[in-house]
This record gives C-alpha cells, sequence and structure tokens, in this order.
C-alpha cells in the first residue's frame, strides 16, 4: 500500500517516524514548507515534495484543523482513501470524490520530544468496514491501543483532552513566570509536579485534590491574590471558583 503523509509539523513528523520504526514505507511527505520538509526527509529517509503529490492508496492530512479542508482539496485521485488527524473535526470535512475517514492519535506532539508510540491510543473512524479495519490494522502496528470512534465521541475525547493537556501546560507556563518573576528555579516544582500526575495512576483526581481552594483557607487565598496581577490574577480566582463549586464549599 502507497502511503502519503500531508504536513510537515508536530504530527507529521512524528507518525512519519512511527512508521519508519515499524518498517511500514512511505511513498512521500508533501507539504508546503521546505526546510521541515527536508528535515523530516533526511531523518527518516522519505521522499518529499512542495509541488507535486504523489500518486498513493491513502493520503493522511496531519496539518492545522484550520488548514484540513482547502489541503484536502489538493487530493484528486478518486479511488484512494484519505484520512485526516484531526480529534475535533468530522471526516467529512474532507472534499474530494474519494473515501473519507479519521486517523486520530491522543498525544501531544513536540518534534524535539521523543515518545512511545505504542502507548499513543489511536482512534479510527471511516465510511466502510474494509476501510475502517485497513486503519485499525495499520494504528495496530505502531500502537497496542486502537479503537474505534465515532465523530460524537471523539469530540468529546478531543476535548478532554484540551482540559488534561492544554490546559495544565498553561498553568505550567504560567507557573514558571511567577518563579522566574522571583529568580526561583522552576526545577524545585518538578517532584511535585511528577507527583501529581503519578497520583492520578491510583487516585480519582477528585479525590487527589489538595490546596488551599479544597480547605477552603480564606487566608491563603487573599494573600495569594495580593500577590497576583492581571491574567494570572483572574485565572487563580476562576481555578478556585471552579474547586469550591466541585466540592460545594
Amino acid at each position: 500500500m502507497q502511503i502519503v503523509i500531508i504536513g510537515s509539523g508536530n504530527v507529521a513528523y512524528h507518525l512519519a517516524k512511527a512508521f519508519r520504526l515499524k518498517g511500514i514505507p512511505l511513498a512521500q511527505i508533501f507539504g508546503r514548507n521546505r526546510e521541515e520538509l527536508g528535515k523530516i526527509s533526511e531523518e527518516l529517509n522519505v521522499p518529499f515534495s512542495t509541488e507535486h503529490l504523489q500518486d498513493a492508496d491513502l493520503y493522511i492530512i496531519c496539518v492545522s484543523d484550520k488548514s484540513v479542508e482547502n489541503v484536502s482539496q489538493l487530493i484528486t485521485k478518486k479511488d484512494c482513501l484519505v484520512a485526516h488527524t484531526s480529534g475535533s473535526l468530522p471526516k467529512e470535512i474532507l472534499t474530494g470524490e474519494y473515501r473519507k475517514s479519521s486517523f486520530y492519535p491522543l498525544q501531544t506532539f513536540s518534534k524535539s520530544k521523543e515518545l512511545d508510540y505504542e502507548k499513543i491510543p489511536f482512534f479510527i473512524e471511516a465510511e466502510n468496514d474494509q476501510d475502517q479495519q485497513l486503519l485499525i490494522e495499520l494504528a495496530s502496528r505502531i500502537s497496542e491501543n486502537v479503537m474505534e470512534s465515532s465523530y460524537e465521541k471523539r469530540k468529546y475525547i478531543h476535548l478532554t483532552a484540551v482540559f488534561a493537556c492544554n490546559f495544565v501546560n498553561h498553568l505550567f507556563a504560567r507557573a514558571k513566570e511567577i518563579s522566574d518573576s522571583q529568580e526561583i528555579p522552576f526545577d524545585y516544582f518538578l517532584p511535585l509536579i511528577n507527583e501529581t500526575v503519578q497520583k492520578i495512576y491510583e487516585i480519582d483526581p477528585k479525590s487527589a485534590q489538595t490546596g488551599p481552594a479544597v480547605r477552603n483557607d480564606v487566608r491563603v487565598l487573599e494573600l495569594h491574590e495580593q500577590l497576583l496581577k492581571d491574567e494570572s490574577l483572574e485565572i487563580y480566582k476562576t481555578m478556585n471558583h471552579s474547586i469550591q463549586k466541585m466540592y460545594e464549599l
């Protein structure tokens, strides 16, 4: 089966790398960023192009959500399968006359960070059973955690991921701003962060909650508010209100 990955960003890179590590051949990586494509091509020994889209049986679109529809129009072949990797878009966003599908990896991707691809959950949706099975078998070659998922379910999977990953990382960034402002090494907080994450492997997150908000420690809450300003203050108030509401304090 001839496979082409479209894109040059984090998802495209890691998906191409996962395929290559498992001996799955790629016919091409296609995109518009020649510099990034060149780096991927050199590292993974995969042909690339910014101009000519290779003929293939399966095209996997790994671009930003806002670009998926436009990029899908570049594929004019009818007798092929096309999948996007978005968690928040239906397969119908793909506009060609080909067979449409979704190939969604539930993970945060950065090119500089190594990943254990076998642990990444993949959620598959296709228009027919044959394509569904083909994509499941393909994903199963790189991951031990592959499932079917409708768009309705996938929307909530992606929403949960935003809370569990993107929002949490933003709080890390805000926390580092505070520590940096006081010349406190952020490394001091890494054991705390690690323990917080490890704890939810054994304890339900709601039961694991600690801190001044869940204790309704008004003195500490007011002290912290005096130390903050602008966006960080608003985040602090919003988070504490949410915690107190969850525990009806």
